[in-house]
């Protein structure tokens, strides 16, 4: 997705934490015009957990015949972004040739490097009946060796993500090392992200990692004393033998990996270079990044404040 503003930071309801947890960070909803987004990373406190960036919760959304998704071609600079749907279905084409369509329980992983141009579109005989949108969009940082790598593309379907069971408990391997299990997503550097649903009742022991953020998509879970309701991330510490209980159904993800520095952000850009994201406003300015040449009569502007 691009940000409607030059500013990517997000105002949340922050509430210092306890015990294993160190920040719980509460979401404002934002109307994007019918379409509700709750962004939890970047915020004014917390800019990233581990190599991750930039996480947000878009929908559900429930759209009438013509309307939707319609994500105009726009650019991105030295991150990788993930896109994983619960329902719908988008086209992502991009300036490197590549269109794939997601579905639910796919992963998209789109590697910009050195610069690439997509757009997020659904298809017309999706658009053309009553639909429904929901689903994570999130972005990594790329290690600054890596953020200058050649753009690419890769699709992952739900097939090949792998899925453990513990104790009744569905946990699917989205990216990264957990319960025995290996992601066959690319990473760059130690990175963590699963999805997991859990019954009333049930309990789930989180895999560790150097940093790590939980999300409460749906339900409601209790973590030693804390209740976390739906909505909610939860930030923790390096603490292991952390167990999340569900207070009802629920369903989580937990993100997180290694720290690998502070990083710039602007608009659709991100780099560990001022500079760098200096010169790729200029070069989006004047239409000088490649073009998606199956979606070229439409762009989204440079933002011309930070609104």
């Amino acid at each position: 997705m691009s940000n409607p503003r030059q500013t990517v930071t997000e105002q949340c309801d922050l509430v210092a934490g306890c015990g294993a947890i160190q920040q719980l960070i509460h979401p404002r909803d934002k109307d994007l015009g019918g379409f509700c987004v709750r962004r939890t990373l970047p915020n004014q406190a917390i800019r990233q957990i581990g190599p991750w960036v930039f996480f947000d919760h878009m929908g559900p959304a429930t759209f009438a015949v013509g309307d939707g998704i319609d994500v105009r071609p726009h650019p991105h600079i030295n991150i990788a972004t993930v896109t994983y749907l619960f329902e719908g279905e988008i086209v992502h084409r991009d300036s490197i040739g590549s269109e794939q369509l997601i579905r639910p329980g796919d992963l998209n992983l789109m590697v910009t490097g050195s610069g690439m141009v997509h757009s997020e579109r659904e298809p017309p005989e999706v658009k053309n009946r009553p639909h429904t949108v929901h689903g994570l969009q999130l972005w990594l940082a790329l290690p600054e060796k890596d953020e200058e790598t050649d753009p690419a593309f890769y699709h992952y379907p739900a097939d090949d993500l792998p899925r453990v069971n513990l104790n009744d408990v569905s946990v699917r391997i989205m990216m990264g090392a957990a319960y025995g299990a290996i992601s066959p997503v690319r990473t760059f550097s130690p990175t963590l992200y699963i999805e997991a649903r859990l019954k009333e009742g049930q309990t789930l022991e989180l895999p560790n990692a150097a940093q790590r953020g939980l999300y409460v998509l749906n339900g409601d879970i209790s973590l030693r004393d804390t209740r976390v309701p739906r909505h909610t991330m939860v930030v923790l510490n390096d603490d292991e033998d952390v167990v999340i209980k569900a207070e009802q159904d629920t369903q989580i993800a937990l993100i997180g990996g290694d720290d690998i520095g502070s990083r710039y952000m602007d608009w659709n850009f991100v780099s560990s270079s001022k500079e760098r994201i200096e010169a790729a406003k200029m070069q989006w300015k004047a239409r000088r990044f490649p073009i998606i040449k199956n979606d070229a009569d439409e762009f989204i502007p440079y933002p011309t404040s930070k609104g």
